[in-house]
């Protein structure tokens, strides 16, 4: 990828926590994303907390290879499940939101496909919540799979495909083209 001279020192590879760390499970991606920059990970990895902006962070998008977003999604399934997404997954749905951050990620990654600074690939994990109200601890059954999900990320950091859980044996396939992983 060629370095845009207006990003001369931006990482290749954006891990994207998204939430926020007041409503309980809703800071999921948050608390993923202190687990690994507490981690020592590749020179061409950045890790940031995005709070619960979304269009604020079409800047944070522009020239990168990939991105990997963490997030509460809702998939009607036990709290603490796993999934892994594609925007095409999450468009396919039709608008039945599983994120209250969803659309405006999808209308961030619109804008930039249209400016082309699209990232080449991005991933979302997801986490069923339990409970997304006031408190800044998660449940036990989402505290409990931060290890689990830490895992899959860094997997999906050492390949340059998308095919990191792919080969997972605990992956089986959801509804659509998601991957559901299970808890």
């Amino acid at each position: 990828m060629a370095t845009d001279m207006r990003y001369p020192q931006r990482s290749s590879t954006l891990v994207l926590g998204i939430g926020n760390i007041l409503l309980r499970d809703e800071g999921v991606g948050v608390r993923v994303v202190e687990a690994l920059q507490r981690m020592e990970l590749p020179g061409d990895v950045e890790v940031l907390d995005g709070g619960t902006a979304s269009m604020a962070l079409l800047d944070t998008f522009t020239n990168r290879g990939k991105v990997i977003v963490i997030d509460a999604v809702r998939g009607n399934n036990a709290a603490g499940t796993l999934y892994r997404l594609t925007p095409t997954d999450i468009a396919a749905l039709g608008g039945a939101q599983t994120s209250v951050h969803q659309l405006g990620l999808l209308d961030a990654l619109i804008h930039m496909e249209c400016l082309g600074d699209a990232p080449r690939e991005v991933i979302i994990y997801g986490v069923e919540p339990k409970e997304m109200e006031w408190g800044m601890d998660l449940t036990p059954e989402v505290e409990a799979v931060i290890p689990r999900l830490v895992e899959l990320v860094l997997a999906e950091l050492a390949t340059p495909t998308n095919r990191a859980v792919a080969a997972n044996n605990d992956a089986r396939r959801g509804s659509g083209s998601n991957v559901q992983l299970g808890t």
